[in-house]
């Protein structure tokens, strides 16, 4: 049944192993990322993010948490489609990987949180879209054109 929901292709992976290992770990941390926000009883908004949530609307912005956890699954499954069973398409994934980064610094800059300390995804997107676009590059510049 699986090969009818992803047919199985030629899968050589002439890319750089770090980029693979990269997109691996990228992959557990997004996936353990969206869990959290997904099953957590305050999605991470309080006690990772430090968001008040005894405020008016604090249980929708636990709710919200959990959406977001629920999107961020959907991203995760492809990414692990990708490491496990497409493994030629991980350029086009890192490259999702610094779009989704540079989105989330965009979405930062329009609609910042007020906290008094950044939460831990503050400073992890600069590093992960760091290190996506070094990987990107190496596939880009290493990958075989067909």
């Amino acid at each position: 049944m699986i090969d009818r929901l992803l047919p199985p292709m030629e899968n050589r992976y002439s890319g750089s192993q770090w980029s693979l290992g990269f997109l691996t770990l990228a992959t557990v941390m997004s996936t353990a990322r969206s869990l959290v926000h997904l099953f957590a009883p305050d999605g991470g908004a309080h006690t990772i993010a430090g968001i008040a949530l005894d405020v008016a609307g604090g249980p929708n912005i636990v709710a919200l948490f959990g959406q977001w956890g629920a999107s961020q699954l959907v991203l995760a499954c492809l990414q692990w489609v990708v490491v496990l069973r497409y493994r030629f398409l991980v350029p086009a994934m890192l490259a999702i990987i610094v779009l989704e980064q540079l989105l989330r610094i965009l979405a930062g800059r329009l609609k910042p949180l007020i906290l008094d300390s950044p939460p831990p995804g503050a400073y992890g997107t600069y590093f992960v879209l760091g290190l996506a676009l070094i990987f990107l590059a190496i596939e880009l510049r290493h990958h075989p054109r067909s």
